[in-house]
């Protein structure tokens, strides 16, 4: 009896874990209304997690506060410079580049003048991802398209 219990311990407790595995999977956020920070920086972290597949090292995400805030001007100019700064040193295949924030123009500004910077097939094998409008896309994927990146458009849902 006690061989019994033994060999069919194991056996048990492999079941269970299986079950245990079930992961039901929120649904996704809805891009926010207005312009709070903390709403946009949830919805676009949702974003790019749910655009996650095939990245096997770092992600870097710039985020632009709502144009009507205070420090909006002082931000965007630091943020084009880390930008710049980021993309021109090349970023390694595996690796996803992320651009989002309530004004979708504006971010797609930040994002072309990012990759003004970048050298051509410099970022071949990142996924790079424009969070934004349809109409600023394009223009994205213009100036995304030298550095040779996998370029992902994420309408503003």
């Amino acid at each position: 009896m006690l061989l019994i219990a033994c060999l069919t311990l194991p056996f048990v407790a492999a079941c269970q874990k299986e079950e245990k595995k079930e992961v039901v999977e929120a649904a996704p956020l809805s891009a926010p209304k207005t312009s709070d920070e903390n709403a946009w920086n949830a919805y676009l972290t949702d974003v790019v997690k749910r655009n996650l597949d095939n990245v096997t090292g770092s992600t870097y995400v710039y985020v632009l506060p709502a144009p009507e805030a205070p420090t909006f001007a002082g931000e965007y100019e630091r943020m084009v410079e880390k930008a710049q700064t980021d993309l021109s040193r090349g970023i390694l295949e595996g690796n996803l580049v992320a651009f989002g924030s309530p004004n979708s123009a504006k971010s797609a500004d930040l994002a072309v003048a990012a990759l003004s910077k970048a050298e051509p097939g410099t970022m071949k094998g990142v996924k790079f991802i424009f969070i934004g409008d349809a109409a600023d896309s394009e223009r994205v994927k213009a100036a995304a398209a030298p550095a040779g990146v996998n370029y992902v458009f994420a309408q503003v849902k």
